[in-house]
């Protein structure tokens, strides 16, 4: 069982658009509406391979409702925190070329008492868990080492941490040595404080993180692929994309790959490939079904492809 955390869950609306045009009437071509957040979406891509999750989130207003009901209606169970804010709802506009615009709204600001409680919840809920995943952005009220202390927390109860957040709040994390972080190209760099040119500085990048405290990085470098590097080694993998359709949760279904498929190894990375490559060519933040991946068209290399420039760099 893979028990999700989302300290700052969302009502996501994502309409596909013929293109935006500013201050002009935009009419959508398609609208869907889902629960959102990152751990959320983990949640949602570990039920579509029919496998057992449980989301713990803060929810508030009527918003929260509505993500609690789209949980429960897609068989993912939910350990809710009532907070007094509303959950926010955000905005995704996705046109034909892959282009995504997302409107992100703050969220609520979760006082001291709703902060500990969300602790409490992840101990109390996590008993039986393979793997806690710890996701997004922290919403206002909780500091930077909120994460750090519920990663000491779940090691103390015995648990495996996988963190993928950023910025502050990743750094103060990783001195409780998180068993694996996920970031993304720009979360990478912005960890080291220097762009990022070609897979090598991304391998670089990765290993500082582990010199940092975490046991293992798992890094998605967008359309060239991710690394996957740990205490026995450092792996690239990739997989052919037909069309992007959305990206939208594409990293949190990867995430979710490598979870299900025991989170180590080359093995779990080629299921994470699979995952983030079936969840771009979907609409909106749809999730992969077993029926959706080709895992068999993902390569895994040992050789990785250091001098290879990165397609979409980060400056």
């Amino acid at each position: 069982m893979i028990l999700t955390v989302t300290p700052n869950p969302s009502l996501d609306r994502t309409y596909e658009v013929p293109g935006l045009d500013r201050g002009e009437v935009v009419r959508a071509s398609g609208e869907r509406m889902d629960p959102g957040g990152k751990g959320v979406n983990v949640s949602r891509a570990v039920a579509a391979a029919g496998a057992p999750t449980l989301a713990v989130l803060p929810l508030g207003g009527a918003p929260g409702a509505l993500v609690a009901d789209l949980l429960d209606g897609q068989g993912i169970k939910v350990a809710p925190v009532p907070v007094a804010g509303q959950t926010r709802s955000n905005i995704a506009l996705a046109e034909p070329d892959g282009t995504l615009t997302k409107i992100n709204a703050p969220g609520p600001e979760l006082t001291a008492e709703e902060a500990e409680s969300l602790l409490s919840t992840v101990g109390e809920r996590s008993a039986g868990a393979d793997w806690i995943a710890c996701c997004g952005s922290l919403p206002r009220g909780l500091a930077p080492s909120w994460y750090a202390e519920l990663v000491a927390r779940a090691h103390e109860a015995g648990a495996r941490i996988a963190l993928d957040t950023s910025g502050p709040a990743l750094l103060a994390a990783l001195r409780e040595r998180p068993d694996v972080v996920k970031p993304n190209a720009e979360e990478l760099a912005e960890a080291v404080g220097r762009p990022l040119a070609t897979v090598g500085d991304a391998v670089k990048a990765a290993e500082e993180l582990r010199e940092l405290g975490a046991a293992a990085v798992l890094a998605s470098l967008g359309a060239d692929g991710q690394i996957l590097v740990d205490a026995s080694g450092t792996w690239f993998a990739s997989a052919p994309v037909d069309a992007v359709r959305s990206n939208v949760g594409a990293g949190d279904s990867s995430l979710a790959g490598f979870l299900i498929a025991g989170g180590e190894g080359p093995e779990a990375l080629t299921s994470a490939v699979a995952h983030g490559a079936a969840a771009v060519q979907l609409p909106g933040s749809a999730m992969p079904t077993p029926g959706d991946l080709r895992p068999e068209a993902v390569s895994v290399t040992v050789d990785v492809p250091l001098d290879r420039p990165l397609k979409e760099a980060v400056r």
